[in-house]
């Protein structure tokens, strides 16, 4: 389960929790402009924007859980467990693969406008990318400063919706997730008035008591409720390192801790194994993980992004403590 956000103050933010009980050797991998990016129905895309976000270290084909291009346009996978479907081929429409759809979109499109003209003769296909890696069921989000959309391949066909709160999680459907913030509306950053009858003087004994219903466990629906509060009504300065750190605040909201989430096996337990903060206007990554709390970052512009060849760094996952005496 994970959580994905936009953020916009000067700059545009977007980054995600990545929520799993396994580690795939997440790695920064930055995809430059020569790069051939192979599909599976499709001709080969020789030459196409860069892009920078993580991708599970098993493979050499770039196996993006979220990424952004140069053009500032971004997205991010999420687990859509019983809800996503693919189909089979279909000759009248653009067959991509669900690993494929990141790449497939970064590489051609600067916008979310410009995706749109592509997703309209998509078909998510069921075509996995080996035998030892099947297909996982998938939604996305993605979003440039200006709009976000959701997108989601079910049984019915392949639905996008407008995303207005700009954040998504799991399930169920993203237009039952965005229904269910009716049943929030009256919450506050403020402190409420008592409405509960003018015959008792009740107290407001607490900072905070506007947002008395909200919920705080780790449900999709809950997450999801919890993180559109806080991004929409969250505050900073909009100076690089006060919306970075407002940022993983946001998804700080969210993240899970080791033992509070039971996955049917033994000792396995649902983490936040990484957040993700990138400005996509200047095509910096900044992460941090389950283990190392401190903020690190790669610049894809400090990098050749005319090269033909994957650019890869690890996560930084050793905790660094600063000791001040």
């Amino acid at each position: 389960m994970c959580t994905a956000a936009s953020y916009l103050s000067r700059d545009f933010y977007f980054g995600r929790n990545f929520d799993y009980e396994i580690s795939y050797n997440e790695t920064i991998r930055i995809t430059p402009r020569n790069y051939p990016l192979s599909f599976k129905t499709q001709d080969t895309i020789e030459s196409h924007y860069a892009f920078i976000g993580v991708t599970a270290g098993i493979d050499a084909y770039p196996l993006y859980y979220d990424a952004t291009n140069e053009k500032g346009l971004s997205i991010a996978g999420l687990n859509f467990a019983g809800n996503a479907y693919y189909h089979e081929m279909d000759d009248e429409k653009t067959n991509i693969a669900p690993f494929e759809i990141i790449p497939w979109i970064l590489s051609q499109c600067a916008s979310v406008s410009e995706a749109l003209e592509l997703l309209k003769d998509m078909n998510v296909v069921n075509i996995a990318f080996s035998d030892q890696l099947p297909n996982s069921d998938l939604h996305w989000m993605i979003a440039d400063r200006k709009s976000c959309i959701v997108v989601e391949s079910v049984r019915e066909g392949l639905k996008i919706y407008d995303n207005p709160v700009g954040v998504m999680t799991n399930n169920p459907p993203f237009d039952k997730q965005l229904f269910t913030l009716n049943n929030y509306r009256h919450l506050s950053a403020k402190n409420p008035e008592n409405t509960f009858s003018a015959d008792l003087n009740l107290d407001e004994y607490s900072r905070g008591m506007g947002g008395i219903g909200l919920p705080g466990d780790l449900s999709s629906s809950s997450r999801f409720a919890k993180v559109a509060f806080t991004k929409m009504n969250s505050k900073s300065s909009e100076d690089e390192d006060s919306s970075v750190s407002q940022f993983f605040h946001i998804l700080g909201s969210v993240e899970q801790q080791r033992g509070l989430t039971f996955i049917e096996e033994p000792d396995k337990y649902e983490i936040t194994i990484y957040s993700s903060c990138v400005n996509a206007d200047k095509g910096i990554y900044y992460y941090r993980t389950y283990d190392n709390s401190q903020i690190n970052a790669v610049d894809m512009h400090r990098e050749d992004l005319d090269s033909s060849e994957l650019i890869s760094y690890p996560m930084i996952e050793k905790q660094n403590v600063n000791y001040q005496n």
